[in-house]
């Protein structure tokens, strides 16, 4: 069976190809597209780097606090492995630091050295949560601002459409077909460029919950640990 298309029916049919459609649009509608695929492909850096850096430091922190709890000697572990960059690494230096400064006086203030050890370490807990989650309002500003901005394309698009009906007096498909394609073109990459962000979003945010929980663990077990030893100082 012979299928019999119209004539030009190869030729519309490539106007609505992707590139062509971002070639014939107009010039703010050019704008709002190349504006998404840049915050796409910045979206997609952040994912990268941002999922290296996070399995990276929680791999470190859990590898890192099993081998603490083995070691039979603080002092001696944290002069070993005390100045290593991650964030486990950094609460144990900073309830160190803080109980040798508080423990080298004559008389032991232990209620206070109790405070100065929960304070210095959960500082440096919020300190490497803000860190490692410095990105990811970026990520959120890219998933709930980017359907709005390729809505505002598709809108004007649309309006550009409607427009040039209105010029040539004429509302047939092949008039009104490439002004409404490139119009939700924009609505498309908008989406490609939300979706990946706002799941990104939740899922770094959920792995930096974890990471601050287990943080906070350590610190409390580790603090206990202090203040046990703390009763025994005379």
């Amino acid at each position: 069976m012979t299928l019999n298309l119209p004539a030009g029916a190869m030729t519309d049919a490539a106007t609505i190809s992707p590139l062509a459609l971002f070639l014939q649009a107009d010039i703010v509608v050019k704008g709002v597209m190349l504006g998404l695929l840049l915050a796409s492909i910045w979206t997609w850096a952040i994912i990268i780097s941002f999922s290296v850096s996070l399995r990276k430091a929680s791999k470190e922190s859990r590898k890192f606090e099993a081998d603490f709890w083995k070691a039979e000697d603080i002092d001696r572990f944290y002069e070993a492995r005390g100045k290593a960059e991650f964030p486990a690494a950094k609460v144990m230096a900073a309830g160190v630091t803080e109980w040798r400064r508080s423990t080298a006086q004559k008389v032991i203030d232990r209620d206070g050295t109790r405070d100065r050890l929960g304070t210095s370490m959960s500082s440096v807990i919020a300190s490497e949560v803000d860190r490692l989650s410095d990105r990811l309002n970026i990520l959120a500003t890219v998933a709930s601002a980017a359907p709005f901005i390729g809505l505002f394309g598709t809108v004007w698009g649309i309006m550009r459409a409607f427009t040039s009906i209105a010029a040539e007096q004429n509302s047939s498909l092949a008039v009104v077909a490439p002004g409404i394609a490139e119009a939700l073109f924009a609505t498309a990459i908008g989406l490609f460029a939300a979706i990946p962000a706002l799941i990104a979003y939740n899922r770094f945010s959920h792995g930096i919950n974890r990471l601050e929980a287990g943080l906070t663990r350590f610190a409390d077990s580790f603090y206990s640990t202090l203040s046990r030893e703390l009763e025994s100082q005379r």
